[in-house]
């Protein structure tokens, strides 16, 4: 007997007006969502500013395509990594997840980064 799915992940690779990757976790009906300017990190330690956007849908998990010039975003999405996100803790300043993907795999963090600004936050692949 199985227990109940894990959430989703997917990471963006979106070619916008300024290159960026999208990192999407499924939690609460949503895909909450970061722009992680420079992707994320592959190895322990390594942190990425991870910047909070808007919730998206969960049907935009498997979103490849174009979004026309003159609306939010416009440009070439694809998807670079996505899999299951199994979270062990989301709280208002720090998040843990597991993420198995193709090509991200471990424990990660992010972890608000205040003095940046509201919506920044610092994202890391903890230690093994």
């Amino acid at each position: 007997m199985s227990g109940p799915a894990l959430p989703r992940f997917v990471l963006h690779d979106h070619a916008a007006k300024h290159h960026h990757f999208d990192l999407r976790i499924e939690h609460d009906g949503v895909l909450k969502s970061w722009a992680v300017p420079k992707g994320l990190p592959e190895n322990p330690g390594d942190r990425r500013l991870a910047i909070a956007v808007e919730d998206h849908d969960l049907s935009y998990a498997g979103f490849e395509g174009t979004i026309p010039e003159g609306e939010y975003g416009a440009g070439r999405v694809s998807i670079a990594d996505a899999g299951t996100a199994e979270v062990l803790a989301w709280g208002e300043e720090r998040i843990e997840v597991i993420l198995s993907g193709r090509r991200f795999l471990g424990k990660y963090l992010l972890v608000r980064f205040r003095k940046a600004g509201e919506k920044e936050w610092l994202v890391m692949k903890a230690k093994a």
